[in-house]
């Protein structure tokens, strides 16, 4: 059903979505031009955009961090989502109107996400443990968010989130006389349950790193589909712990 779901995934609703998944990527591109490159003008045109590039904790404050992550977190897990919103889309009596809803609470969710690690990004610029750009300068640092999030793979919680990502029917039809805000925020929830710790290794990987990003969001797409998610998480977590125990070693 998930996956019919997605083949038919051709109306405005649809298009808009992927409109503004394209939209933030194409932001945290410009986001990841070199300076030199961004204040040229030459190459974005308008002083607005160049201004909005500016997004080190230094240079930008407090507003613009919030606005990169809020991009990240659009980029990123609205891919991670699209299973659970083509199965409420196939659901009968949905429409657009309960489509726009759910996603608005869903993506609610990770705004408020956004405004947590932005402040963390500040606070930990501000004790010298991360670049201007939010990359880490502490090897401690990095290995305790590995560890973290590889201890987190084999928690009861992300094993409890996880099932629900995965078997979106049941969980609309579970939450369903909730409507479609709250069966948002619920499934934004569920889906900050899972990711959060794995989103926090952009400190380690590299806030402005596209790379990462990327890399990161293949890894959380995969996590949520029963046939790839079920052998990947145990397997990641082992990984992230052994490179947490060896990073301090080798640095």
């Amino acid at each position: 059903m998930i996956a019919a779901g997605i083949r038919r995934m051709s109306g405005a609703h649809w298009v808009v979505l992927f409109v503004l998944i394209l939209a933030a990527w194409a932001a945290l591109y410009a986001m990841a031009v070199p300076a030199a490159l961004r204040e040229a003008g030459a190459v974005y045109g308008t002083d607005f955009l160049v201004s909005l590039c500016r997004v080190t904790p230094d240079a930008a404050g407090f507003a613009r961090v919030f606005a990169m992550w809020g991009l990240m977190s659009a980029a990123m897990m609205a891919p991670t989502a699209l299973p659970a919103l083509a199965t409420y889309d196939d659901l009968p009596g949905t429409g657009r109107p309960g489509f726009a809803r759910l996603a608005a609470g869903y993506f609610a969710v990770w705004l408020g996400f956004s405004a947590l690690a932005a402040a963390l990004q500040m606070a930990f610029f501000a004790g010298g443990l991360v670049s201007a750009f939010g990359d880490s300068r502490s090897a401690w640092l990095s290995a305790a968010l590995l560890a973290l999030a590889g201890l987190y793979q084999f928690s009861p919680l992300k094993e409890a989130c996880l099932s629900k990502c995965r078997a979106p029917l049941a969980f609309f039809v579970q939450h369903w006389a909730e409507g479609p805000w709250r069966n948002g925020l619920r499934l934004g929830a569920v889906c900050l349950g899972c990711c959060w710790a794995l989103m926090l290794l952009a400190f380690v990987g590299g806030v402005m790193s596209l790379a990462f990003m990327g890399l990161a969001t293949l890894i959380m797409v995969a996590e949520k589909l029963p046939e790839l998610g079920r052998p990947l998480t145990r397997p990641l977590g082992a990984g992230l712990i052994a490179a947490a125990v060896a990073l301090p070693i080798v640095t």
